[in-house]
């Protein structure tokens, strides 16, 4: 008889170390050396971090499969693996990592798990390798707090769809000037600038936090201009430690650098998306446009002439265990 709690898989993600991608890049251990330290680069530390990632995950295997099946699978192969509904998933990386794998997620529980303390900070890894042969049984047991994301969704009107668990970015490839028309509610513009960012409430604290803080640098200074309540409530977080809530039931959207001219606008460049207030944007671009989220530029969408996103909450939600 198996002693396993579980016959449903537990899907191990894990990604390459920095010398494993410089040893695909540079093809021996020795060309990567010579490289970095011709930089004047540290290579011991690369070293390091390799060992103790693959001893990480060697520990893993081992804690996990005393619990259940395990499947060990690389971040590249996450776009396209079909996860079963129960599953329970596990990240052994850095918050964007845990991040760029709970987009593809139908409401799996996902663990994250952080391979180093000494190295990594991690807002998203409450957990080590030593946690998990203690925490899964709590898992599966439903002992555990789970805690749900909200995620913003692009869907064009070809039918084709994706996920952002921080933020989504709609622009051009180089993030040169992109040409769109932007529809809110009622009011509809043509503009021109570089990119529009659409950010979670989980993303609050990365792009939304700086571009709000070079806006708000930038009109407090020019202007001295007093704001309301409210705008000073989601301004305020360019320069504090607050945060939305991960489940915040908005998106916010920011144009960046628009430009006025005699055929573009600049009056709807900040905003709130609801469960009843999508953003719509159609491309003006005849190549290179293109929407993608969470800063991974290789998995995205192409967004050329013609072609009309509507940016929205998804009908799915991320589960953290916590």
């Amino acid at each position: 008889m198996s002693g396993r709690m579980s016959e449903n898989k537990i899907i191990l993600i894990k990604r390459k170390t920095r010398l494993e991608e410089l040893v695909v890049r540079y093809n021996t251990i020795q060309q990567a050396q010579f490289y970095i330290e011709r930089l004047g680069a540290d290579f011991s530390d690369y070293i390091s971090e390799d060992h103790h990632y693959r001893k990480a995950v060697e520990t893993a295997v081992i804690e996990l499969s005393a619990i259940g099946r395990v499947q060990l699978l690389e971040r590249q192969h996450v776009p396209n693996f079909i996860f079963g509904d129960e599953d329970t998933v596990v990240v052994l990386g850095q918050d964007g990592l845990v991040a760029n794998t709970l987009k593809y997620l139908r409401e799996q529980p996902l663990i994250g798990v952080n391979p180093d303390p000494q190295r990594w900070d991690g807002v998203l890894l409450p957990f080590t390798v030593k946690d998990l042969r203690l925490l899964l049984p709590e898992v599966f047991r439903g002992q555990r707090q789970v805690r749900e994301v909200t995620l913003a969704r692009a869907e064009l009107n070809d039918g084709q769809s994706l996920y952002g668990v921080n933020d989504l970015f709609i622009g051009r490839k180089t993030h040169v000037s992109a040409r769109y028309q932007l529809q809110l509610n009622d009011v509809t513009e043509q503009q021109s600038s570089s990119g529009i960012i659409v950010s979670t409430g989980m993303g609050s604290t990365g792009w939304l936090k700086s571009v709000l803080a070079g806006a708000t640098g930038i009109v407090r200074s020019a202007a001295g201009l007093q704001m309301d309540a409210e705008a000073e409530a989601v301004l305020g977080l360019a320069g504090s430690g607050q945060r939305l809530a991960w489940d915040h039931p908005h998106l916010y959207f920011t144009v960046r650098e628009p430009f006025p001219s005699r055929t573009t606008s600049a009056g709807v460049v900040f905003g709130q998306i609801g469960a009843q207030q999508p953003l719509r944007i159609t491309s003006q671009m005849p190549e290179d446009g293109v929407i993608f989220s969470d800063g991974v530029e290789s998995d995205f969408l192409e967004f050329n002439s013609g072609v009309e996103a509507t940016i929205s909450l998804a009908e799915k939600r991320g589960r953290l265990v916590v």
